[in-house]
């Protein structure tokens, strides 16, 4: 079995339910043709090099998996008739080289979705309280 990499973009035109019934059915292509994923990366919505359907944007994720060589034309394939993709890429590492960096790529990924979410609290700061003079009131005359 062959290291592959998937990057797929899928319309960002979808909410995020129908986007992650999308990428789970890409995942499901996948393994129903034999193929055993290592690791999913969500990279997010980012905006396109130039449009594609007139979509300014797109959300990417990729897919490092193992799968025979022979079933790579077949999801391939059903990429191709899936309407809910903009693009995608297949990366084959065959190399001892290309599998080194294969699974630095797994590593890396396992590495950030292991990481805490970082969410930022927001800096309260208080706003300095302006001294008001003590006004004199007028003297009689």
């Amino acid at each position: 079995m062959r290291k592959y990499e998937n990057l797929v973009i899928v319309k960002p035109t979808f909410t995020a339910e129908e986007i992650q019934a999308s990428l789970k059915a890409i995942e499901e292509t996948i393994t129903s043709n034999g193929g055993e994923i290592a690791i999913t990366d969500s990279m997010g919505m980012r905006k396109l090099a130039y449009p594609i359907d007139k979509n300014e944007r797109g959300y990417y994720h990729v897919i490092y998996y193992s799968i025979a060589p022979s079933a790579i034309s077949e999801i391939e394939r059903r990429f191709r008739i899936n309407e809910d993709l903009l693009r995608f890429v297949t990366i084959k590492y065959d190399s001892n080289r290309e599998i080194a960096a294969w699974n630095h790529l797994v590593q890396k990924a396992e590495r950030k979705a292991a990481a805490p979410v970082k969410t930022e609290t927001p800096v309260v700061e208080e706003a300095p309280v302006a001294e008001t003079p003590a006004v004199e009131a007028p003297a009689a005359v």
